[in-house]
């Protein structure tokens, strides 16, 4: 799965699901499937997986920007192109061949080179896991943005990954239960769709106190909305609006905290269960227990 989130609300504006293998299944692919998503004006940010040549001549052509970090085996030479200053360059990016999964008629209408802007990045902070990168991005006017705007707004692209982990952490949704692949795209659709819904109580409230949404707590309002959500049900009108509103007012003072930099040992401090890992259907599993006790 990849999605698309907005990085103002958190709230998830797209999704693409593909078997985990096969043509067209990789990140890319479902990437390129929620293109039409974005609109003229947009900003995009996203890894360095995604950061190819076509991905972004076909981004600039919808009037997308793009923040990316390089791509690892995209070669770096600041000593070409139009120099701006120490680090930052706008240089020519050539189309290279056709790929395979790309077709002839499609290939043909990519431009031949795009004008691209390449930033060198210094990570001063301590903790980090590394000291320096380069970012990609088709801003190129340095008037309009510098580079040190384009690194803080590339540093922001962690955003998503903390609200996937609200997904599947927060929300459980790390472990499917469903046992069919019919039932598995359902409940998929319903977890994100009660996420939206929070992160749109969130925007509610952020709006009345006039706070940004990124400020408040998740955990809190999926803890909040679970405890009022049946009590809901057997109020009146007049003291379900209540209730909404004391839910919205309450919802505004669980501020996270604020941790800037901060910096955890990579390691997991709960230690497995001393069991056998279950390699076999449990149904399985219970009958040779059957079996042995029978014997």
């Amino acid at each position: 799965m990849v999605v698309l989130i907005s990085l103002a609300t958190a709230m998830l504006t797209s999704l693409a699901m593909a078997p985990y293998a096969g043509k067209q299944t990789g990140e890319p692919a479902l990437l390129r499937e929620q293109i039409d998503r974005l609109g003229e004006g947009d900003i995009v940010l996203f890894d360095r997986y995604y950061c190819s040549f076509f991905m972004l001549a076909e981004l600039q052509a919808r009037g997308v920007d793009v923040v990316a970090r390089i791509h690892a085996r995209r070669k770096i030479d600041f000593r070409r192109g139009r120099r701006l200053v120490n680090g930052d360059h706008i240089v020519e990016w050539l189309r290279p061949q056709r790929p395979a999964w790309m077709d002839e008629a499609t290939y043909e209408r990519m431009p031949a080179a795009i004008l691209v802007r390449e930033i060198r990045v210094n990570v001063p902070q301590a903790g980090f896991r590394i000291e320096s990168f380069v970012a990609v991005t088709t801003l190129t006017d340095a008037k309009a943005y510098s580079s040190d705007e384009v690194a803080e707004l590339y540093r922001h692209r962690w955003m998503v990954e903390l609200d996937i982990r609200a997904i599947k952490q927060t929300m459980g949704m790390d472990v499917l239960r469903c046992k069919t692949p019919e039932m598995v795209r359902k409940e998929i659709w319903t977890c994100l769709l009660a996420y939206n819904l929070l992160r749109r109580t969130l925007l509610q409230s952020a709006e009345a106190d006039q706070v940004s949404p990124r400020t408040l707590s998740f955990a809190a309002a999926m803890q909040s909305t679970a405890a009022n959500w049946m009590l809901s049900t057997v109020c009146d009108d007049a003291m379900r609006r209540l209730l909404i509103d004391a839910t919205l007012a309450t919802l505004a003072t669980h501020v996270v905290g604020n941790r800037p930099d901060r910096v955890e040992p990579r390691a997991v401090k709960r230690r497995p269960k001393e069991m056998a890992l279950l390699m076999q259907p449990r149904a399985q599993a219970r009958e040779a227990l059957f079996k042995r006790r029978a014997s």
